[in-house]
């Protein structure tokens, strides 16, 4: 089973149709036990939320968004859960509005670490003021 999803942020690699995900959009995940979830927003989405279960490397859950226009929509995913040659995770969904017509796939990806805390050095800077 692949790694963990809590407290990992995920982006997707390309744009959907308007009004939907995009690749402005970040998902941050939790999972304990065998239950996952996540607060989303970015792009054409202010607040999104899914919440679902995870058995091996399969997440099954339900997602609610509100867009800036006001407008609400919920659907159905199921993901697949996999790695990348580098570690981060990659998860392959096909997801179905249940609220709307439409179907579709998408794959979302965890984002790189910066340097800092992917354990690369630190760069502080001091700026002192001669009293």
């Amino acid at each position: 089973m692949a790694r963990s999803l809590d407290g990992l942020v995920l982006a997707p690699v390309a744009d959907q149709a308007p009004g939907q995900v995009g690749t402005g959009t970040r998902f941050t995940y939790h999972e304990r036990d065998g239950r996952v979830w996540a607060e989303y927003a970015g792009g054409d989405i202010v607040r999104g939320y899914l919440v679902g279960t995870r058995r091996g490397d399969r997440l099954d859950f339900r997602y609610v968004q509100l867009k800036h226009d006001g407008s609400t929509s919920s659907g159905h995913c199921e993901s697949t859960v996999g790695e990348l040659p580098d570690g981060r995770v990659r998860l392959t969904e096909t997801w179905a509005w249940e609220s709307q017509p439409g179907s579709g796939t998408s794959v979302v990806e965890q984002l790189a670490e910066p340097p800092a805390a992917a354990g690369g050095p630190v760069v502080q800077q001091v700026t002192q003021h001669a009293p």
